[in-house]
């Protein structure tokens, strides 16, 4: 597998047992690690089990950290961008920023990635 697959899934209520389903996805290439890694959010995008990170309010900050950052800096990530042409800046911003949205908008979601 050459990319990595991000899903955020909606808590399971105790009650009634409904919940559980997947209220967002992104893929995001490999070819992307290195502006991840500049981004400061490599682990938190395809490693957040090291950083026990399991729901997505976890991730509101160092995402929201990483879009400014990129956002007043795109020269610092775009030398980061592919030879190959697979994946991009904007490409790799606008993941985050999606990211980003969908963690706010629902963040007792428990994540789960697949590389």
């Amino acid at each position: 597998m050459m990319s990595l697959d991000i899903y955020l899934e909606s808590v399971v209520c105790e009650h009634c047992g409904r919940g559980g389903e997947e209220v967002f996805s992104v893929n995001i290439t490999h070819n992307l690690t290195g502006m991840a890694d500049e981004a400061g959010i490599y682990k938190h995008l395809w490693r957040p089990e090291e950083l026990r990170i399991a729901k997505a309010e976890e991730l509101i900050a160092p995402l929201s950290a990483a879009v400014k950052l990129m956002m007043d800096d795109p020269g610092r990530f775009r030398k980061h961008n592919p030879e190959n042409g697979w994946g991009d800046y904007g490409v790799f911003l606008s993941a985050v920023e999606s990211y980003l949205s969908a963690c706010q908008r629902y963040p007792k979601a428990t994540l789960r990635v697949w590389r």
